[in-house]
């Protein structure tokens, strides 16, 4: 009995990790791209309660080089100082605009309206939406756009390098990178059109504004908080191409401020994502088995034979192998991937938590608002 858990563990470990390995070779970086003073671009930040990130936000795209740049951010009736720190900006640079948001819609969630008037108010033929908690590097526009047309895709999406502040986010946030490449194939999802190899990072997208408005623009995924997932399917099923890239040397972001606000973050994503009913279970017996059982078993070491023992040792091996490349590749804790299993059982029960509470009726809400009574 023993010896078939040990086997499952070193599966259920091993799948990823090499998964995780091949996936470095097609998710890279854009690479360098010559500076045109004439690539127009619209950088568009929705931003409610950002008055800590929303400065350093708009400075670094303002930083750019090489593109002729229009900046919009869009208030989205925030409840401290975020709309007077863009307006004194805008007051020193004509390239940044605020505007107001409209009344949110029944039906729609804050950031999917937000930036559905993003998009109308965009002038430019290629469209960047923004994270407000996002740092760009000066190159990092042009090189989107250089990886935009080459990859013939019309939406791509990059994952920025995340800055984990607390030992929670240390030990949660780089999970995000296991999860992408330890368990979507990049260079199947390349090749196959299908919405459910969709993926992307909802911190960051580029597109043209052509193809935006083929595909419905935000109006198409308006009751989702999870626009990472969302917004790549409705590309795809308008019959439209989707694309990743590493974004880890061109921006960087700090998603949550703090353990409670993390929890919340991700919470309100789970039942779109891990924690669907569909989900739920499978993802468990998976992240559970081949990240957390491995730890288990060497722990129990003397009650293992030698075969077994080798087994669970070469299943931990596994399982530490992505988080510990991880470290160096993505610029992620060293303690978050020692503590590896602890961050999986709290991603886990981050999950379950939201799955117990949306099967009890309950809402998500973020930045004080609830959830769409139904989501898309």
């Amino acid at each position: 009995m023993l010896t078939c858990v040990c086997l499952t563990a070193l599966v259920f470990a091993a799948v990823p990790a090499l998964l995780f390995l091949a996936n470095l070779r097609h998710f890279r970086p854009p690479p360098a791209a010559e500076l045109q003073t004439t690539l127009p671009v619209s950088v568009l930040i929705p931003a409610r309660d950002e008055e800590p990130s929303i400065g350093a936000a708009v400075a670094s795209v303002l930083a750019s080089r090489g593109v002729d740049l229009e900046v919009i951010v869009l208030d989205d009736h925030s409840r401290d100082a975020t709309a007077g720190i863009v307006q004194a900006i805008a007051a020193r640079d004509t390239r940044v605009r605020l505007h107001q948001a409209p009344e949110l819609p029944p039906g729609w969630s804050g950031k999917q309206h937000a930036c559905a008037v993003l998009g109308r108010l965009a002038t430019r033929p290629m469209l960047v939406f923004l994270d407000a908690d996002v740092r760009l590097v000066p190159d990092a526009l042009i090189r989107m756009a250089a990886f935009l047309d080459e990859s013939g895709a019309d939406l791509v999406s990059g994952l920025p390098r995340q800055e984990s502040a607390g030992l929670l986010a240390k030990l949660v946030i780089p999970l995000i990178h296991f999860i992408l490449l330890g368990f979507l194939p990049i260079r199947r999802m390349r090749s196959d059109s299908s919405p459910r190899l969709a993926a992307g990072c909802g911190q960051l997208f580029v597109t043209r504004k052509t193809s935006y408005e083929r595909m419905g623009g935000h109006a198409a995924i308006r009751a989702t908080f999870h626009d990472g997932i969302k917004l790549p399917r409705a590309y795809r099923a308008a019959g439209l191409g989707t694309d990743l890239f590493d974004a880890t040397d061109l921006a960087t972001c700090q998603m949550y401020r703090g353990a409670s606000d993390l929890w919340s973050g991700l919470t309100k994503n789970a039942t779109e994502a891990l924690g669907a009913p569909t989900l739920i279970l499978p993802a468990t017996l998976l992240l559970f088995g081949g990240q957390v059982l491995p730890l288990m078993l060497v722990l129990r070491a003397p009650a293992l034979s030698t075969g077994e023992l080798a087994l669970a040792m070469l299943a931990l091996l596994a399982a530490y192998l992505p988080r510990l490349v991880g470290v160096g590749r993505f610029h992620q804790s060293l303690l978050g991937a020692v503590l590896h299993p602890v961050g999986v059982l709290i991603l886990l029960a981050i999950q379950w938590f939201a799955f117990a509470r949306a099967a009890l009726g309950y809402r998500a809400t973020w930045k004080g608002r609830p959830a769409p009574a139904q989501t898309n």
